[in-house]
């Protein structure tokens, strides 16, 4: 099992890499996250039943929107350092530039997608710590160290929040409502140049 998942992982974060290397606005760009996404779903669910957990709402939708405000407070700082700035511009592009559409569907789903792979069939092999380890490491294909500073917070919280619910309900909604927040805030922090 540690092998196929180890397969599924670097598969995934080969095209997670090539997707936020694809020129923003290109019809590659959601092509390749729809892979990213297919690829967490199938593998997933290959390796087994994944536990969907306590059915709370309000806690893990308050902790995504939690998790947002300490992101945008970090954003605020982050336009005044020059490689923060250009690392988090740089994933934004991808807003500004990509239709409105398939942007928000690509961040939503292939959010729900790693919850469902990294904090399912992930976290029930490895535990909280190597699921977290590996989905920062995953996220490194992207070679912006501003989503994987991202990942290793995010990724914390996550496995926390899946151990305590016993489930990938929990994080699946805070990672969801914490993307949707950023997406819908945070381009307005980085507007594009020109």
């Amino acid at each position: 099992m540690k092998a196929f998942l180890a397969g599924v992982t670097a598969a995934g974060s080969g095209l997670l890499g090539a997707s936020l290397a694809s020129r923003p606005g290109s019809r590659r760009f959601p092509v390749l996250t729809a892979s990213v996404a297919a690829t967490w779903f199938a593998g997933a669910r290959a390796a087994g039943p994944v536990r969907r957990g306590r059915r709370d709402v309000v806690q893990p939708v308050a902790a995504g929107a939690g998790a947002f405000g300490v992101f945008y407070g970090c954003a605020l700082v982050a336009r005044r350092i020059p490689p923060l700035r250009r690392a988090i511009a740089g994933v934004l592009d991808h807003a500004h530039h990509g239709p409105a559409v398939s942007v928000v569907a690509a961040t939503l789903v292939t959010g729900a997608a790693e919850e469902v792979f990294f904090r399912g069939a992930l976290y029930d092999v490895l535990g909280a710590r190597g699921s977290t380890a590996v989905y920062v490491l995953s996220t490194t294909a992207t070679r912006n160290p501003a989503l994987v500073l991202a990942s290793a917070v995010m990724g914390t919280l996550f496995a926390a929040q899946r151990h305590r619910s016993g489930g990938v309900q929990a994080p699946l909604l805070t990672h969801v409502t914490w993307s949707a927040l950023m997406l819908g805030f945070l381009p307005r922090l980085f507007p594009p140049p020109g």
